[in-house]
C-alpha cells in the first residue's frame, strides 16, 4: 500500500510537470514516441483486439458505453476486450474483457497489439506511436468551457491527429476540437456522446426507481452540486478543493424541500471544509453520473463540462463561480458566463440559496434548453450505434 502511494504521488507530481514545462514535456515525448515506434516493429498487431481507456483511468464514460453496447451483440462476439484501469484487481468489469493496469509496460504493449483504440483520453498518454493500420476513436469527455489543449497556459503542441473517428456534440465543440487539439475535419462525427446517450430518453418511472437505488427521499427534490477540477497549488501534492459554503446554513433554509448531492471532479484528491450527514450528501465516489443527473431536480456547477451535459434534461443550472476572476485569469475560458450561462454568475452561496427559494422551475428549464442545450448539445441520442458503425462496419 505505500508502495502504491508513493507510485501514485511520482506519478501525479511527473503529470505535473509534463502539463506545466514545456522542455521536459517534450524531452519525454520525443525520447519515448521513438522508442515506442521502435518497440512495435516487434508487436504484431491482433485484428481482433480492442483496448479502451475510459476517464481518469477508470472504467467509465463513453468507452464503458460502447464496450457494454457491443458485449451484448452477437456480432461482435469474436472481438478481444482489453481494460486499461487504474487499479484492476479492484474493478468489476462484466464480459469477457481482459483487465490491465493503465500505463505500464504490459499497457503500452497492449496499445501496441490492439488494432481499434477506444477511448475519451489520450490512449498515447501524449507521445506519437500509432500504427498505420490502428483505427483510432477518441470519444472526448465532455463539452470545453475552460480552455484546453494548445489555448491552456504555453504549450502548443496538442496534435491529435492521428484519430481516425471523433465525437462531438455542437459545432461550437468542433471548432475547438479543430484549433485546440488539432483534430482533423474529416475525423470529426456528428454523434454526440456515446454516454450521454440515456440522457435524452429518460421517463419518469426511472427517475422514481433511481431515487429508491440511491436511497434519496421521494418526497424532496434534489440539488446536485458537481464543481469543476482546480488545479494543483503545490505542484502536483494534491488537487484540493474548500468551497465558500456553510453547509448549516443551506441545511436550515432548504432541507425541508431539498437534499443536496455532492459531487466533486474525479481528479480532486481532497475536499475541504464539507462534513456529510442526512442532508449534505456524498456521491463522488458513485460510478455512473447520469444516474445523479437524472435524479437532480437543480444542478449548481461552476465551469464544468457537466453543465453541457445536464442541460440534456433540459432543467434548471445555477453557476456558482465563488472563484471566476481567478479561475479564468490563470485557466482561461472560451464563454462569458456573464452573458452565456442562464442566470449570469452567483458569486456567494447566500445569491445561491436565495435563486433556489424563488426559482420559477419552469422558465429555468427553458433558458436551459435555449442557452445551453441548443448551443452546446443538441447532438446526441444514438451516439453509441453511429461510433460502433463507423470503426466497425465502413
Amino acid at each position: 500500500m505505500a508502495e502504491e502511494k508513493q507510485m501514485h504521488g511520482f506519478r501525479a507530481r511527473l503529470d505535473y510537470a509534463l502539463k506545466h514545462n514545456y522542455f521536459i514535456n517534450k524531452a519525454f515525448r520525443s525520447s519515448m514516441s521513438a522508442f515506442m515506434r521502435a518497440w512495435g516493429h516487434f508487436v504484431p498487431m491482433d485484428d481482433k483486439m480492442i483496448i479502451f481507456s475510459g476517464h481518469t483511468r477508470k472504467y467509465s464514460d463513453s468507452p464503458r458505453a460502447i464496450y457494454e453496447y457491443m458485449i451484448t451483440h452477437p456480432e461482435y462476439k469474436d472481438y478481444k476486450y482489453v481494460w486499461a484501469l487504474e487499479d484492476p484487481e479492484h474493478v468489476d468489469v462484466p464480459g469477457p474483457a481482459i483487465k490491465i493496469k493503465a500505463d505500464t509496460p504490459e499497457y503500452f504493449k497492449y496499445t501496441l497489439k490492439a488494432k481499434y483504440w477506444i477511448t475519451c483520453v489520450n490512449i498515447e498518454r501524449s507521445l506519437h506511436y500509432k500504427k498505420k493500420k490502428c483505427v483510432y476513436l477518441n470519444t472526448w469527455h465532455g463539452v470545453a468551457f475552460n480552455c484546453i489543449g494548445n489555448a491552456a497556459g504555453g504549450r502548443k503542441d496538442y496534435d491529435f491527429s492521428n484519430t481516425d473517428f471523433w465525437c462531438y456534440e455542437s459545432e461550437y465543440q468542433k471548432e475547438i476540437f479543430k484549433r485546440d487539439l488539432n483534430v482533423r475535419e474529416e475525423a470529426l462525427i456528428p454523434s454526440g456522446l456515446p454516454r450521454n446517450d440515456g440522457l435524452y430518453h429518460v421517463t419518469k418511472d426511472e427517475v422514481v426507481a433511481l431515487k429508491k437505488k440511491l436511497g434519496l427521499p421521494l418526497d424532496k427534490k434534489v440539488l446536485m452540486y458537481a464543481p469543476t477540477w482546480r488545479d494543483s497549488y503545490d505542484k502536483g501534492a494534491s488537487y484540493a478543493i474548500k468551497p465558500p459554503m456553510d453547509l448549516k446554513k443551506w441545511e436550515e433554509k432548504l432541507k425541508d424541500e431539498y437534499v443536496l448531492l455532492f459531487r466533486t471532479h474525479a481528479y480532486t484528491t481532497k475536499l475541504l471544509g464539507v462534513e456529510f450527514d442526512d442532508f449534505c450528501l456524498d456521491y463522488t465516489s458513485y460510478p455512473v453520473i447520469n444516474d445523479l443527473f437524472k435524479v437532480a431536480d437543480i444542478l449548481i456547477s461552476d465551469y464544468s463540462a457537466c453543465i453541457a451535459d445536464y442541460s440534456i434534461l433540459e432543467r434548471p443550472v445555477i453557476c456558482f463561480a465563488y472563484d471566476y476572476d481567478d479561475y479564468k485569469s490563470t485557466r482561461g475560458l472560451y464563454i462569458d458566463f456573464a452573458k452565456d450561462m442562464p442566470n449570469g454568475i452567483l458569486e456567494t452561496e447566500d445569491k445561491v440559496i436565495n435563486h433556489i427559494l424563488t426559482i420559477n422551475y419552469q422558465a429555468e428549464c427553458e433558458k436551459t434548453r435555449d442557452m445551453i442545450k441548443n448551443r452546446f448539445t443538441y447532438l446526441g441520442g444514438h451516439a453509441t450505434e453511429m461510433c460502433v458503425e463507423k470503426m466497425f462496419k465502413n
